[in-house]
This record gives C-alpha cells, structure tokens and sequence, in this order.
C-alpha cells in the first residue's frame, strides 16, 4: 500500500507529464472533451443508429463473438477503480464508496453479464473499440479523480443524497439485472428473432435495461456532485437516448400490437 500523497508516484510515466501539465489539469480537460463529445453525439447518433444488437451485425465490418468483445471492452472501467481502491491507502469513506460503486456494476457487466449472453449477434469491431476507448477513457477519469482528488467532507455520509444516491444506484441495478434477465428469456436458445418484452419496467418503456442504468448512474452522480460524474452521467444519456430511441422505433415498425403506451427509456416521459 501507498499513501494518497505518494500515489502519483506511479504515473510519472502517464500523459499527463508528457504534455507538460499536472493530472488534475489533465482530468479537467478530459471532463470537457466528454461533455463536448456527448454534444456533439446526439444529433449524429439521432440519424445513425449505433451499431449495437439488432443495429449491429457484419454490415459494419468485422465482428467479435458478443461474449469476448463485452468482457474486453468492460474491463478497463473495472481495473481502474479497484486499482485506485488498492494502492491508494487512508482514502476517505466517501471516495471509497463511489469507486466500490464503480466496481460493484462494471464488475458485473465485466465478469457476470457476458457470460449469460444468448446467441446474441457478432460485435462490430468498431462498436468493440469505440466501447473500449471509453471505458479506459471514463473509467481512468473516474477512478482517479474521486479516488485521489476529489474531497468530501464525512457529513456528506449524514447528507440527504447519500442514501438517495444509494438507492437509486441499487435500485437502478436491479432493474437493468432484471430487464437483462426478460429479454434473454424471451428467445429460446439459438433463436435469432425479436419478441415484444413484458414485465418489470418494460411495462412502461421499451428499454427498461438502458432506464435501470441512467438510474443507476444519477444516483453516482448525486452522490459525488462533481463536474467529472456529471460529464458520465450525460454521455450515459445520450448514447443510451439514442439507442432507445431507435430501439423504440424499431419494435413499433415490427410488430403491430406494440403497447402504445410505452416510452423509449423515461417512463411517461421519453
């Protein structure tokens, strides 16, 4: 172990010193490109849908089995905060917290989630790299900004968003691991078809696993009230906006009896 105040010492090597500038400098700059990035993707998002699932598929090029490229691509937004969860001694309870939140969801989506794939569709290799770039990119962000830099005082335990950030990330969880759980189910195995998903909150949207992750991670970004989860939590809006969008679109185009009740992701609302 390592104190906080030593910890840099193993990133005299990182960019951040080849561009001349500190790394809470570089963090800042990165928060910025993310928020600029989200912006600028939804409207490029909006008329092209991302090659994901039924949008997928060997159209955009070469593939990855689904199961391999989901594990790869998720790792990165795992290892950075357990990293940080390691070798970072006497960090605060509060920035703990919000890194074992980090790892607690990316280490399901890493080590849990592909492994109960279902004949899903080959991954684009340029869907696989663009989700890998972003988890190396976010996850390096939020890891080392709320793991070294960020500072909360420990009322902020005794804090009315502490709890509600909790439960809203739990809560969220539980909803995208039982949305995850009704759509596997509804193919049988080595069918390639799409069904109309019922139950839980697909009662009300179309993509009630994109909804349990914008609950989930509003709840992180209530709770660390940072411009960095901020930045996160928007990217999250829009990629999964857009997927939604088209997703809804979709199941409305294919099947005649689709509830017309139901929203894309926020229910009653979008």
């Amino acid at each position: 172990m390592i104190m906080a105040a030593s910890s840099d010492s193993v990133f005299r090597t990182g960019l951040h010193n080849l561009l001349g500038i500190t790394e809470i400098q570089l963090l800042e700059w990165m928060t910025f490109i993310e928020i600029i990035i989200s912006v600028i993707l939804i409207p490029t998002l909006k008329a092209i849908a991302p090659p994901y699932g039924r949008h997928g598929g060997s159209k955009w090029g070469p593939t990855l089995p689904a199961k391999l490229g989901w594990f790869v691509q998720e790792l990165p937004s795992f290892a950075f905060p357990v990293w940080y969860l390691y070798y970072v001694n006497a960090m605060p309870r509060v920035n703990v917290v919000l890194l074992m939140m980090l790892a607690i969801h990316y280490f399901q989506r890493t080590f849990i989630y592909p492994f109960f794939i279902r004949g899903g569709k080959p991954t684009p290799i340029i869907t696989f790299a663009s989700a890998f770039i972003f988890c190396l990119y976010n996850g390096y962000l939020q890891g080392s900004y709320h793991g070294k830099y960020a500072k909360y005082h420990t009322y902020i335990l005794f804090h009315p968003r502490f709890p509600l950030g909790i439960l809203m990330f739990f809560v969220g969880m539980l909803i995208n691991i039982h949305s995850d759980h009704i759509l596997r189910n509804l193919r049988k195995p080595g069918e390639l078809i799409y069904r109309i998903p019922n139950g839980g909150m697909f009662e009300y949207v179309s993509c009630a696993n994109f909804f349990g992750e914008v609950v989930e991670w509003s709840g992180y970004a209530l709770i660390c009230w940072s411009l960095p989860a901020l930045a996160f939590l928007l990217f999250v809006l829009v990629n999964l906006g857009a997927r939604s969008w088209h997703h809804h679109r979709s199941y409305i185009a294919k099947f005649e009896d689709y509830p017309k009740n139901r929203k894309a992701l926020i229910p009653f609302i979008f």
